[in-house]
């Protein structure tokens, strides 16, 4: 009881000093201290109120640092998105090819059965993944996630890929294995799973300047989200810039370089963005780990960032970024220098001989250069 006190006292005095100014470390710590629900529901809230938010149409609201679970391990992510949310996470990216989402919804049940967060206070994406784009499996695909996370009803499900695969395909062994991708059949399907209202926001991921522009040309209801890799070494900013104008949020995957990616998806000595001189020398310079630099470039760059971590140490600093790491307008200005162009996750996985997919095709960076 004494403990609580402490806490609430401290919450008080925090509140009247204005909040923005307090350290998430500081209110990290009291978390753990806190012992009853509410109490730490409380002080979670207050971690998360100092993580910004992009606000859509309706007034719904998406925390820019989120926690990504793509590559978390079966037995590490339940862990991990409970840890997660504890310290103040409000944002869970997720994914029926990640394999893991009955995990996941494991961890939310747990969450909110102890009381450390209700289901409206969390924005939770999904994905629908490559076989099922035709318009009648799109549902069960819906369901399926739906069933697997414990929910009603996702905040955000994205388009996967602009590449669609054979149904109970999960990935190609050959041209064989793959459709020619349909945009307009998939979304009006995807535009139906708001209508039936188990979707709040519709959006896609690894979608070029032009692929977004033939979709805004036949949409009913306008994707929201375009989530895309982006990082320094790939800044994407005549897309980035299309998206703003065109109001769809982006969120940057692999913000870190995706060094843990599978070692399939890595080319022989492929620059290590982590390890590049100019993000270490702005680390030394402003106080900062690399990753926080990174992420912190991210967000100050307009989009949301999504970080993978099972470890509670990174997932507690990945959190801070916001607060703890400040980066100038050189910072910046040397950091857009950096831009190679560099693809970590380049999908030509999907160009297979014989395939209706091409690097060309699959990213039409020369087309989206033309129409710019």
């Amino acid at each position: 009881r004494n403990q609580n006190h402490i806490c609430i006292s401290f919450l008080i005095r925090q509140r009247s000093l204005e909040v923005h100014t307090a350290s998430l470390h500081h209110i990290n710590r009291f978390v753990a201290v806190a012992t009853n629900s509410s109490l730490r529901r409380c002080v979670a809230s207050m971690a998360n109120s100092m993580v910004p938010v992009y606000t859509f149409a309706n007034g719904d609201q998406l925390p820019v640092i989120g926690l990504g679970t793509w590559k978390s391990d079966p037995g590490d992510v339940k862990s991990a998105v409970k840890q997660a949310i504890q310290l103040g996470y409000r944002h869970i990216d997720c994914a029926a090819t990640y394999g893991n989402e009955k995990e996941v919804g494991e961890a939310l049940s747990e969450c909110f059965k102890e009381g450390l967060v209700e289901r409206k206070d969390l924005w939770i994406t999904s994905k629908l993944w490559n076989d099922s784009h035709d318009p009648q499996h799109v549902p069960s695909a819906l369901d399926k996630t739906l069933s697997d996370l414990q929910l009603e009803y996702l905040d955000e499900y994205l388009i996967h890929w602009p590449v669609s695969l054979k149904h109970g395909v999960p990935f190609p062994s050959s041209a064989d294995d793959m459709l020619p991708f349909e945009l307009e059949k998939t979304w009006r399907a995807m535009e139906k799973t708001v209508d039936a209202g188990k979707v709040r926001h519709i959006g896609v991921s690894n979608f070029s300047v032009k692929k977004l522009k033939d979709l805004l040309k036949i949409a009913r209801i306008k994707p929201e989200v375009n989530q895309i890799e982006r990082h320094p070494y790939l800044q994407q900013k005549e897309l980035a810039q299309f998206a703003r104008d065109n109001g769809i949020h982006i969120t940057n995957y692999s913000s870190l370089g995706s060094g843990d990616r599978p070692e399939s998806l890595k080319a022989k000595n492929e620059p290590v963005l982590m390890q590049d001189p100019t993000i270490l020398a702005i680390a030394e310079k402003v106080g900062a780990s690399p990753a926080g630099v990174l992420l912190k470039w991210g967000i100050e760059e307009g989009a949301s960032v999504i970080p993978k971590s099972v470890t509670p140490s990174r997932l507690k600093d990945n959190l801070n970024t916001y607060q703890n790491v400040s980066l100038d307008k050189d910072d910046m200005e040397k950091i857009r220098s950096l831009d190679r162009k560099r693809r970590y996750v380049d999908g030509l996985f999907w160009c297979l001989e014989g395939a209706p997919y091409t690097a060309e095709s699959l990213w039409d960076e020369g087309a989206a250069k033309d129409e710019l």
